[in-house]
């Protein structure tokens, strides 16, 4: 397989990939002020089961040291801290400062805006020594990043010996009748819910474009393997719909 296959494509249309960081930064300023309230829409709240489930599987520690990428609203980072009793040293690191800007301001009615790092910065460059993290997570921003290899090296790069990656993201659906109806769902419903509440329809067009673009599960597993990963595994949630990737740094 080439590297970085979806590099030059947004969604369903074909880009020279020096457009793609831009576009997709666009869709993100534009949908930040209601991103939490339509992933409860979309999925129906099902995004939140699928969280809890991928920090039961961190199993966070205090002391250790979070690195969350396209973590701008701080979904995961404010599960984890409370998991550890608001001792863990956490990063949240966005391309998107609006994203961030959401963060910021949900951390400050939690009284924890000072429990976190957050940094602007790209997936593919991340502004962090190597060998300096113990545990990286990236849920549902994988997909757009424009070099997906070059983010997995990245997170190989910043993680300790014995470090651990985990990707929640959108996949493919395994069963071919849920398969069927997710695809309506996906393909008229969530446009039209993206019409409707967040005023932005090509968005979300975008987004559920993006989902069919990403590459399978096990062709995703072999590219972390590919990035210097060890024991890179996959957990199917609501039939693979969504899915957990693991691995670790040795």
């Amino acid at each position: 397989m080439t590297n970085n296959p979806e590099k030059n494509w947004f969604g369903f249309k074909k880009i020279d990939e020096t457009e793609k960081e831009t576009l997709v930064r666009d869709v993100f300023d534009s949908v930040a002020p209601r991103y939490d309230t339509m992933n409860d829409i979309m999925s129906l709240g099902v995004h939140r089961l699928w969280k809890n489930r991928l920090i039961r599987e961190i199993n966070p520690r205090p002391h250790y040291k979070y690195l969350d990428v396209a973590g701008g609203t701080g979904d995961i980072a404010f599960k984890i801290q409370d998991k550890c009793n608001d001792k863990a040293d956490i990063t949240i690191c966005d391309i998107n400062y609006e994203m961030l800007s959401v963060g910021r301001d949900r951390a400050i009615d939690k009284g924890q805006i000072n429990n976190y790092n957050w940094v602007t910065g790209n997936a593919e460059m991340l502004p962090l020594p190597s060998s300096s993290m113990d545990i990286y997570t990236i849920a549902f921003g994988l997909r757009n990043v424009t070099h997906i290899d070059d983010a997995l090296k990245e997170a190989h790069r910043v993680l300790r010996p014995g470090g651990r990656f985990y990707c929640l993201e959108f996949s493919h659906v395994t069963e071919p009748a849920i398969g069927k109806i997710y695809d309506i769902y996906s393909d008229v419903l969530i446009p039209k819910m993206g019409e409707l509440i967040a005023k932005d329809r090509d968005s979300y067009q975008y987004l559920v474009e993006s989902i069919r673009q990403f590459p399978k599960q096990e062709d995703l597993a072999k590219r972390i393997l590919n990035a210097g990963f060890d024991n890179s595994k996959f957990i199917d949630l609501s039939h693979g719909i969504a899915t957990i990737h693991v691995g670790e740094k040795y």
